[in-house]
């Protein structure tokens, strides 16, 4: 970076200086209230306030296109700048797309017309596709184009899912859920695949990453695009004997790239076999999702939760939790309370996908306070790290 292009940079208040440090904040603080508030209202605390849609279309959008999805912003708007060497998004066009994703939030839970809120909500979504598209654009980055055609996926998903609340058409809604979800799951696949065998190899100092195999990350991830893709078209609402074969599939191949990344030494290294975990929760998420279909499991809710809570949830405390030490030039030595937010965050994701089978209200406030305070303890200790300078003071 030229010397006036860091000036530029350091004039910049801090919060404002790349993508990671608004959305990993604002993520977090939305999930810590999001859960306690809808187990709230489901179980009937909450009476006569209803957000757009209903609460359980509230639920079901916001804490994908609305959470997640500031994460994914987060994240990858920051690692474009070191994948192309372009700047990355930060001062007035990442305070815009900040307040577009904020109005979006306040206009789903206050009950914004669907006229005001369908292009508030897409506007995110496309700003965020269209700003990682130019930055790989520029830099000719091919290798990086499918996570372009993963987010304008995304955007058609959230596309389905406001036509189904326009219409009243709860099916339509799930469709498009479910298929962000795992379109989702298709980025985790990416990312994960890159970041978990460099991550374990410079955590326990080994002398070189487990080297991919290509045939395996490229099956994997047309394999979750095709259930994608049934889900959107309503098919995969349906118990059928091929959709469990496909999903018994994908279960395996990340038990097999779990397997070829697993080293002992893991269970030393709280950010590691926090990473490890998560995908562990794919994994699961994937063999219930077959059982399932097979008609050997009565309800598919708990699988799709593993994939939600424990898998797409886990993966984003373990990274936001690495990434802000990395980018604000600090060590990576986890604050005080962080394994603990680890620990409690799997308790609860295993009381949301395994107790509330028997002990529906018990499982479900015992998850929610678990996911709450392993999010706010990462905002308690993270939040002075985003609104301020890195500590070696270089721009970022």
């Amino acid at each position: 970076m030229q010397v006036i292009d860091r000036r530029k940079a350091l004039s910049i208040p801090p919060v404002w200086r790349l993508a990671f440090r608004p959305f990993f904040l604002a993520g977090s603080l939305f999930a810590l209230l999001a859960i306690p508030l809808w187990i709230a209202a489901w179980t009937g605390l909450w009476p006569g306030f209803q957000p757009t849609g209903g609460w359980l279309s509230w639920h079901r959008h916001e804490m994908l296109f609305g959470f997640a999805m500031a994460i994914v912003a987060g994240f990858l708007l920051t690692a474009g700048q070191t994948w192309t060497g372009q700047p990355g998004v930060s001062g007035n066009r990442l305070i815009a797309l900040a307040v577009v994703w904020l109005l979006a939030r306040l206009g789903w839970l206050f009950g914004l017309p669907l006229a005001l809120l369908i292009p508030l909500d897409l506007l995110f979504m496309l700003g965020v596709t269209g700003l990682m598209a130019r930055m790989l654009w520029v830099a000719r980055q091919k290798r990086n184009y499918p996570i372009i055609a993963v987010l304008g996926l995304m955007t058609a998903a959230d596309v389905l899912v406001l036509c189904g609340i326009a219409l009243g058409d709860d099916g339509l809604q799930r469709q498009g859920v479910l298929a962000g979800l795992w379109l989702v799951a298709a980025l985790m696949a990416i990312i994960g695949g890159r970041v978990i065998p460099f991550f374990t190899q410079r955590g326990l100092g080994r002398t070189e990453a487990v080297k991919p195999r290509l045939w395996l990350d490229v099956a994997l991830l047309v394999g979750t695009g095709l259930i994608a893709a049934l889900y959107a078209a309503g098919v995969a609402l349906q118990q059928n004997l091929g959709l469990g074969v496909l999903f018994l599939a994908i279960g395996a191949g990340h038990l097999l790239r779990l397997a070829r990344w697993y080293d002992s030494g893991i269970w030393r290294v709280p950010l590691l076999w926090s990473l490890h975990l998560a995908m562990l929760w794919l994994v699961i998420a994937a063999t219930g999702l077959a059982l399932w279909n097979f008609g050997l499991l009565d309800s598919s809710s708990s699988s799709l939760h593993a994939l939600s809570v424990g898998s797409m949830g886990g993966l984003i405390l373990a990274m936001i939790a690495r990434v802000t030490l990395g980018h604000t030039g600090r060590p990576l030595q986890l604050p005080s309370g962080i394994v603990s937010a680890f620990v409690l965050f799997n308790l609860g994701a295993a009381s949301r996908v395994f107790l509330v089978t028997e002990w529906p209200l018990t499982g479900l406030w015992l998850a929610a306070i678990c996911w709450t305070l392993a999010f706010a303890l990462y905002a308690w200790r993270y939040a002075p790290m985003l609104v301020t300078t890195r500590v070696d003071g270089h721009p970022g």
